[in-house]
C-alpha cells in the first residue's frame, strides 16, 4: 500500500536545493553574478536547514534512518544489477551516499564562492577550486538522477513522484503521521522571500559585492 514517507520540509528542500544549484550553475558568468550569488547563498542556507532537519525531522528525514556505510551502498548496487533490488521505505544505501556528497559539496562550493567574492583579489586559486567543486557536484547530481531512474525501473515505482507527493509503497504502520506542512511552507516562503529581496536590491550585504565585481568586469571589458 502507499504510505506517507517524505514530509513537506524534506520535499521542499529537495526541489529548492536542486533549483538553486542548477540556477547558480547556469548563472556563473560575470554578467549574471548577482543571480549566481543569490542562488549560491540559497544553497548554503538550504544545506544548513537540511543538517538541522536531519536531526529534528520526521523518521525518514533523519540521518539515523539512512546511516549506511560504503559496504551497504555497494551491496545495494549489486542487488540492482542482479535484478533482486533491496527495498527500502526511506532512502536506499546508494541514494544516501549521494545525499551526503551533495550536502558536503553544496557547503564546500558555497563557501568557496563566498571566499572568491569577498576574499583578496589574488586568491584566484579559490575561484578555480570553486569551479571544480561545482562541476563535481553537477556530476554527482547527474549520477543521482541516473540512480533514481534505475531504482524506479527496478522497483517499478516512481521515486521522483514520491518526492513530490510524499508517498511510497510500504507496509501499514511504516509511514509517518504528518507532513509537518507548516515548516515546509515557512521554508518555501523564506527562500522565495530571500530571492525576491536580493533581486530587488534590498539585501546589499548579499548582492553589493557581486554587483561591484560585475561592474569591474564590464569596465575591464570596455577597456579592451
Amino acid at each position: 500500500m502507499r504510505i506517507l514517507v517524505w514530509d513537506l520540509p524534506t520535499r521542499a528542500f529537495h526541489w529548492l536545493f536542486a533549483l538553486s544549484f542548477i540556477a547558480a550553475y547556469l548563472t556563473s558568468e560575470d554578467d549574471w553574478l548577482t543571480f549566481h550569488v543569490t542562488f549560491g547563498y540559497a544553497v548554503l542556507g538550504l544545506v544548513a536547514f537540511r543538517l538541522l532537519w536531519g536531526f529534528a525531522g520526521t523518521r525518514f528525514a533523519r540521518f539515523s534512518s539512512f546511516a549506511y556505510g560504503p559496504a551497504r551502498g555497494l551491496a545495494y548496487l549489486r542487488s540492482l544489477v542482479a535484478r533482486r533490488p533491496e527495498h527500502h521505505v526511506g532512502h536506499n544505501p546508494a541514494g544516501s551516499w549521494a545525499i551526503y556528497l551533495l550536502l558536503a559539496l553544496g557547503a564546500l562550493t558555497g563557501t568557496l564562492g563566498f571566499l572568491t567574492l569577498n576574499g583578496p583579489q589574488d586568491w584566484k586559486w579559490i575561484k578555480e577550486v570553486h569551479q571544480v567543486a561545482g562541476n563535481v557536484m553537477l556530476g554527482v547530481a547527474c549520477a543521482h538522477i541516473v540512480g533514481v531512474i534505475a531504482g524506479s525501473l527496478a522497483h517499478r515505482e516512481n521515486l521522483a513522484r514520491s518526492m513530490v507527493d510524499g508517498y511510497k509503497e510500504g507496509a501499514p504502520g511504516e509511514g509517518i503521521r504528518t507532513s509537518v506542512w507548516i515548516v515546509g511552507v515557512v521554508l518555501l516562503a523564506l527562500v522565495a522571500g530571500f530571492w525576491t529581496a536580493a533581486w530587488r536590491g534590498d539585501l546589499p550585504a548579499v548582492t553589493a559585492p557581486a554587483a561591484k565585481r560585475a561592474a569591474e568586469h564590464a569596465h575591464h571589458g570596455h577597456e579592451h
